[in-house]
């Protein structure tokens, strides 16, 4: 069997925020945008509200081209976004801003999206981090795709950077899952016998009118529609440029480890879509500080524990990869807190959400020099 490329691609939003005030702030008529395309090009593009920049990675091959790329454009969009006067920041959702008050981009892409949700769209005002891990081979990608389910949970428990929600303290760590569960067709996805199965759940949709094309399908983890690749959506947009790139080597050690079971004829134990969304719901109430379940010993677990077996198992592949100082980064998250438990931190300290957006521009800017 013919080895995937493993290659990687990180793609963040941002939020623009005005200095002075720490709103959310427009970057207008998409300046911006078009300012950063002369020097990153297709690297960097519009997202449906206008204080939301999008960027992302060329193909990577491995971590450490990764890294290059997201701390070139990290520290050249900070730099820009100062140049418009407004500053960079990396959180799932904003402390406090609301969405009303935000203006949607003027794309017919997004016209659409509003015309076909109202407020549903208007109010999904969240930032997220997306990985994309190469499978040329479709067939071989939904099968990896149906094992990689299984570390959803786990993965989205450390990424966790959105415990606030126009100005309230919501009491979970990923308030930006419960604002992007009203999308349809979002979530864990259920697994697929075949590529074949999935095709065909993606042709009727469409032919019922559901969707216009795959591209509407907004899972947790998904068959990218037009790159082979399988894309990780779960996570909340983490604040330090660390944080991102950990959570990206985790991903593709993940994909590589269930690669190597599947080209040995074995499997990775398959759980519904149910089980696997009690997981969720505990990793955005909690993030790493609660339980997550140990579905084949039927138990709860603490989730450093688990966290612990979950290291062992990929750092194998994590040495092949050259990917294990990365990924060992994440030991020092399960220390430090995930940015909600420091969000929250800050908060509770100073009792100001205008500081903890400070605190955010300033984590969003740490490590890039």
């Amino acid at each position: 069997m013919k080895s995937p490329s493993f290659t990687i691609g990180i793609e963040e939003e941002y939020m623009t925020v005005d200095p002075v005030t720490r709103e959310l702030r427009s970057h207008i008529d998409a300046e911006m945008i078009e300012q950063g395309k002369l020097v990153l090009r297709e690297r960097v593009k519009p997202e449906m509200h206008q204080c939301v920049v999008e960027v992302g990675t060329e193909i990577c091959h491995n971590i450490a081209e990764a890294r290059a790329e997201i701390t070139t454009i990290r520290r050249h969009m900070v730099a820009l976004a100062k140049a418009n006067g407004l500053r960079l920041a990396a959180a799932a959702t904003h402390p406090f801003s609301h969405w009303r008050n935000q203006s949607i981009y003027p794309d017919e892409r997004y016209r659409t999206i509003v015309e076909d949700m109202q407020n549903v769209a208007r109010a999904n005002l969240i930032f997220g981090l997306h990985v994309h891990v190469g499978i040329e081979d479709r067939e071989t990608a939904i099968h990896i795709m149906n094992a990689a389910r299984y570390f959803l949970p786990h993965i989205l428990a450390l990424s966790t950077n959105s415990p606030f929600w126009l100005g309230d303290e919501t009491g979970l760590r990923s308030y930006r899952c419960k604002v992007f569960d009203k999308f349809p067709r979002t979530n864990i996805p259920d697994y697929f016998q075949s590529y074949g199965e999935y095709e065909s759940l993606v042709n009727l949709l469409i032919q019922t009118g559901c969707i216009d094309n795959a591209k509407k399908i907004w899972w947790d983890l998904r068959p990218h529609p037009t790159f082979s690749t399988i894309e990780f959506r779960i996570c909340d947009l983490p604040m330090r440029l660390d944080e991102t790139i950990a959570l990206a080597a985790l991903i593709q050690a993940t994909v590589v480890m269930l690669w190597k079971l599947h080209s040995n004829n074995q499997g990775f134990r398959l759980y519904r879509r149910m089980l696997l969304m009690e997981n969720k719901w505990r990793a955005v109430r909690y993030g790493i500080n609660g339980k997550l379940i140990d579905f084949g010993k039927r138990v709860e677990v603490p989730f450093r524990d688990l966290m612990e077996e979950y290291f062992n198992m990929v750092a194998p592949v994590a040495e092949e990869l050259g990917s294990l100082g990365e990924i060992n980064y994440l030991r020092q998250i399960l220390e430090e807190g995930t940015g909600a438990d420091r969000q929250l931190k800050v908060f509770h300290e100073t009792r100001d959400l205008k500081a903890v957006v400070d605190y955010i521009i300033q984590e969003t800017e740490a490590g890039l020099n």
